[in-house]
């Protein structure tokens, strides 16, 4: 997964991860110098070795580049990110959280 991952990146793809998942993100070396955020407590993210404080947000989704990371709460924001990044045609005003 890891290499998956790291190799999609490469190809400049849109990646999109939501909740604890961006984890894994981190791990390959994708989060690297690229703001973030994640649906871990501060505590946990600390924890895990692979994760930059310096790029972490508070914010529910954050694109930068190519990555578009959300935290779960904020799964209605992250879908319409991602149908944007994609550029599909959605009527945006038909999700509501």
């Amino acid at each position: 997964m890891i290499d998956f991952i790291s190799n999609t990146n490469a190809t400049g793809a849109i990646i999109a991860s939501i909740s604890s998942s961006p984890s894994l993100l981190a791990k390959a070396g994708v989060l690297k110098n690229r703001k973030y955020t994640v649906g871990l407590p501060l505590e946990g993210i600390r924890k895990l070795d692979f994760f930059d404080l310096n790029h972490f947000s508070e914010d529910l989704v954050v694109q930068d580049g190519n990555i578009i990371t959300a935290r779960g709460r904020g799964f209605t924001q992250f879908g319409i990110t991602v149908g944007k990044a994609l550029q599909l045609s959605f009527d945006e005003s038909w999700y509501r959280e």
